[in-house]
């Protein structure tokens, strides 16, 4: 079964990418992810962002699942 998630870009990451959102298919885990994001959008290397995988952001490599929601999230300033 070919896993399929919806990710969504928000703040420095949509601009770079172009896109509010995007389907992706054959991704594993968020490692993988991680190396697909910057193969097809190489601007993501100049900003640190977070993945949060159904709205809970993940620091380590997390195994994916068909239908997830993953999230890019630019850094978050406060005031």
């Amino acid at each position: 079964m070919i896993i399929k998630i919806n990710l969504l870009f928000f703040g420095q990451a949509a601009d770079i990418t172009g896109k509010a959102s995007w389907n992706f298919s054959g991704i594993t885990n968020t490692l993988e992810l991680n190396e697909k994001l910057i193969e097809n959008f190489p601007g993501l290397q100049t900003i640190k962002y977070s993945i949060a995988v159904n709205r809970k952001i993940v620091r380590e490599n997390t195994i994916l699942n068909n239908e997830d929601t993953v999230a890019i999230l630019p850094p978050f300033s406060g005031g």
